[in-house]
């Protein structure tokens, strides 16, 4: 009795013991996980609250959202010709498909309500569609509106992707974003200026572009702005936009879609299917002119015969060959008879 009462007091003491080192652990463990959790939460909080310093393109005048502070009007009134680029802050225009309208649009009245986008579906894209798609798409937000808010860059991202939707453009996120890059008449500034080469982005920017983008390509709609087409920043006023139907102004930017069938909701009908072609500006396509003159060089004319004056005209036949056993060497000299022995030795 008294032995098995020692046992389970040792028993006790060592499962008191072994409470407490598991105590300790759990307390230690939780300890460092909530350190962990703070870390990271100041870590996220200096990030949002302290950004980093500009460098690259941010230095420069041409910084994200900078197409605020300039006014460009187009050079002439109408589309823009396939050789200009849109002023900073202006999509580019571009001309109406030659296909069927949609069916009753010709009946349709005049329409100026602003009617939502449909979600946008990748679900028939591959995995590196999904990636290209992300990287041009976060691309054309980040340089169009990289210093508006979370509004102006969704708003700009629903434009991209009705474009996507729209038989007028090209049925890829990437073919859309740098359409015409290949020349200096792209759709998108950022596309064709230069502005690529000009640093790496900032970090925190493109955190939040990229944000964006992934939200609007996995269906996330931007309703105020419709089915707008074409956007513009309030210090730009395009020839194009009297022509079009205004849908919204957010951010910096002006919102326009087209008027007619080709506005309506039956005209997005073109499938995104994926295919997207390789992020980046397209190569650059020399302008005809410069192709040709460095081509096609022009014939020289025939050259004259060169006239000839008589006295030398037969400055290049060889001479005969009685002439020349006839010139030898001279004869004997003409010297003086006093100075005839001056070579000889005096005795």
């Amino acid at each position: 009795m008294y032995l098995q009462a020692i046992l389970g007091w040792v028993k006790m003491r060592r499962l008191s013991k072994l409470g407490a080192v598991g105590l300790c652990a759990l307390v230690l463990a939780g300890v460092s996980a909530h350190a962990a959790l703070r870390a990271i939460i100041i870590q996220h909080a200096k990030a949002a609250q302290h950004a980093p310093a500009p460098s690259g393109y941010e230095i420069e005048d041409h910084f994200p959202g900078a197409a605020y502070f300039y006014a460009a009007d187009d050079p002439v009134p109408g589309p823009m010709p396939g050789d200009a680029a849109p002023a900073r802050g202006t999509t580019g225009t571009i001309a109406l498909p030659d296909l069927p309208l949609p069916v009753g649009a010709a009946a349709l009245a005049a329409d100026t309500s602003v009617r939502a986008a449909l979600p946008f579906s990748m679900a028939r894209a591959s995995a590196t569609d999904r990636g290209r798609a992300l990287q041009c798409l976060t691309t054309a937000i980040y340089y169009e509106a990289a210093s508006e808010p979370d509004a102006g860059q969704q708003a700009v991202a629903q434009v991209i992707l009705n474009r996507v939707r729209h038989p007028a453009f090209p049925a890829t996120v990437c073919g859309v974003v740098f359409q015409g890059s290949e020349h200096a008449g792209c759709q998108f500034s950022f596309a064709c200026d230069g502005a690529l080469q000009r640093g790496s982005p900032s970090p925190a920017y493109w955190l939040r572009a990229l944000k964006v983008a992934a939200a609007a390509l996995n269906g996330h709609v931007m309703p105020q702005v419709g089915l707008a087409t074409h956007y513009h920043t309030y210090a730009v006023t395009p020839a194009w936009n009297r022509s079009l139907v205004m849908t919204a102004a957010i951010g910096a930017h002006f919102f326009h879609r087209w008027q007619g069938g080709w506005g309506t909701p039956a005209a997005f009908r073109q499938p995104y299917l994926g295919g997207e072609p390789v992020p980046g500006p397209h190569p650059r396509i020399d302008p005809p002119a410069l192709v040709s003159a460095a081509v096609v060089m022009p014939a020289l004319p025939a050259a004259k015969p060169a006239t000839i004056q008589p006295a030398y005209a037969q400055s290049g036949t060889p001479v005969a060959a009685a002439t020349a056993a006839a010139d030898t060497l001279p004869g004997d000299s003409q010297i003086l008879d006093r100075w005839k022995d001056s070579g000889k030795p005096l005795r």
